[in-house]
């Protein structure tokens, strides 16, 4: 697939299955991930790669963070929280490691790991593989960052979710140009 197709194409899935992209595919997307814009160089990303039995212990930190925030949640809601990271066979966890820099504010930063997960989502459609990125309470959640092991300069700004396509895909969107995008200044 050429990268014009994979970019306009691309829609997010939220239906996935195994098996999950092979280390191949893996390495592939974070190759990509690597190519973000990066001013100054400053390399702000961090990568956790989930899979397996670290889904499960991941939904056991969801569970228990959600327990902090909410020591009265059912048997149930605790079962449909701990589910969560098994929606797909692998998950990358996108860190933002923001350092002070006269030239490159931490928005800049973030917005640099942004970019490279959006290589991720574009490689992994090109490979026929589906993704979705997520945030949600559990992104911040102090308890989720401690446990990931995160330092106070970190910030999750995602879990993809990664996998087999398990539905029909929506069509991508046709939005129009001159609904987003004007000339300045305006033309008299």
């Amino acid at each position: 697939m050429d990268a014009i197709t994979a970019i306009t194409q691309r829609v997010s899935v939220a239906q996935l299955t195994g098996p999950g992209p092979t280390d191949q595919q893996l390495q592939q997307m974070y190759q990509g991930a690597f190519r973000a814009p990066d001013h100054a160089w400053m390399r702000p990303w961090r990568y956790l790669t989930i899979k397996n039995e670290g889904l499960a212990n991941l939904g056991e930190i969801f569970a228990q963070a959600s327990l902090q925030d909410d020591p009265s949640l059912t048997e149930q809601q605790l079962a449909k929280i701990q589910s969560k990271p098994q929606r797909a066979p692998v998950m990358i966890v996108a860190i933002s490691h923001t350092v002070e820099h006269s030239k490159v504010p931490a928005i800049e930063q973030h917005l640099a790991v942004g970019a490279g997960i959006q290589n991720i989502l574009n490689i992994a459609y090109a490979q026929g593989l589906g993704a979705i990125w997520r945030t949600g309470s559990m992104a911040y959640h102090p308890y989720v960052k401690k446990s990931l092991g995160l330092s106070k300069q970190e910030d999750i700004l995602g879990f993809i979710y990664l996998g087999h396509v398990n539905c029909k895909l929506k069509k991508a969107p046709e939005l129009a140009m001159q609904d987003y995008v004007k000339e300045w200044p305006p033309k008299a």
